[in-house]
Formats: structure tokens, sequence, C-alpha cells
């Protein structure tokens, strides 16, 4: 009688397969889902970094033009008989006139129908301030008594808003809130 060795076949059963298959999906998971989280994040960081950027030219332009605004002695362009302010707020607490360092009557506002910061010198037609692609949500100026020419208080403004992209992506795109003091430049004296 001939003895024929048996072949066993060797190879892996369903369960080590799925078990296999089970680790390294584990394996390969972890890193990818930190990987996508870290992606995310950096839009996010990159998409705020690319707003405050935007909103940075108009808040120095703004600060420079306000610090370095004049005393309005003749009344030319804040027009509060009996009063000799630095500064003016309009558009219902949403806009600031002053006289600026070349003698213009310039004014600051929030357009509330586009919703930009506006220029406007001497009655000229508004120039947008802000690019196309920003919407201020919320634009404040708070007027304290340091505004009067006849107090020896150095004249301040607080400038207080909210900006966001116009057609945000809600994961991506953040609001931000910016407020600054800024004390006109010339010392005020009784004069």
């Amino acid at each position: 009688m001939l003895h024929v060795p048996c072949l066993m076949k060797k190879g892996y059963t369903l369960i080590e397969i799925l078990v296999a298959i089970s680790i390294f999906l584990v394996v390969i998971a972890a890193p990818t889902g930190f990987f996508v989280t870290s992606i995310k994040g950096q839009k996010k960081a990159l998409a705020s970094q690319e707003l405050l950027d935007n909103v940075s030219f108009t808040l120095e332009y703004m600060s420079r033009a306000i610090r370095m605004a004049k005393k309005d002695k003749d009344y030319t362009c804040i027009s509060q008989i009996g009063q000799k302010l630095n500064y003016q707020e309009t558009h219902s607490e949403r806009g600031i006139k002053f006289l600026n360092y070349q003698g213009d009557c310039q004014e600051i506002f929030l357009d509330e129908i586009d919703g930009r910061l506006k220029e406007s010198i001497e009655g000229s037609v508004p120039v947008p301030l802000t690019s196309d692609d920003l919407y201020i949500t919320s634009f404040q100026i708070a007027s304290d008594e340091s505004w009067g020419q006849i107090d020896n208080l150095q004249p301040r403004i607080t400038l207080s808003f909210e900006i966001k992209r116009e057609n945000p992506r809600p994961e991506m795109e953040p609001k931000i809130k910016i407020q600054t003091t800024i004390s006109q430049r010339n010392l005020d004296f009784i004069y």
C-alpha cells in the first residue's frame, strides 16, 4: 500500500482575513482623520487671515484720517450751532463727519444697503472703503463728552464693527469683531 502524504492547503481563514483588514483600516483611518481635521483647520485659519488682511487696510485708513482730523473752528464742516466739535455722528450713529487734515469735510459711514463702509469728501459721491466680498454686519461709533472743543479732554472715538464675507461658507468663514479707540493727534485746548 502506498502511502501518499496528505497535502494540506496552507491559507488564511475568513476570520483571519477580516481581522487583518480591520486592523489595517484602524491603522490607516486614524491618521487620515487627523489629516482631514488639520486641513479643515488650516483652511479656516487661512480664511480668517485673509479676512483680517482685507479689513486691516480699511481700519488703518480710517484711523489715520480720524487721528489727523483738524478742529472745525469756523463751523465749515460740523453744523451743530453753538458747539465747537471735533467730530459729528451721522447716519444714525453709523457714520462720522470731521474736517480732515487737508481742510475738507470728510465723512465715513456704513451704507446699510450694501453693508460696506464708504467715504465721502465734501459731499462727493461716496467711495467704498471695503471690498465687494466683505459685509459689515455691525458698525458703531461710540461718542463721549471728549468731542467738544470747549473742554480739556483729548477727543477720542471708539469704533467697533463685525465683518464677514458676503457669501460665506459657514464652516469656513468666521466673523471678525474689531474694536479700537482712536485719539485725535492735535491736542485739545480751549481757544
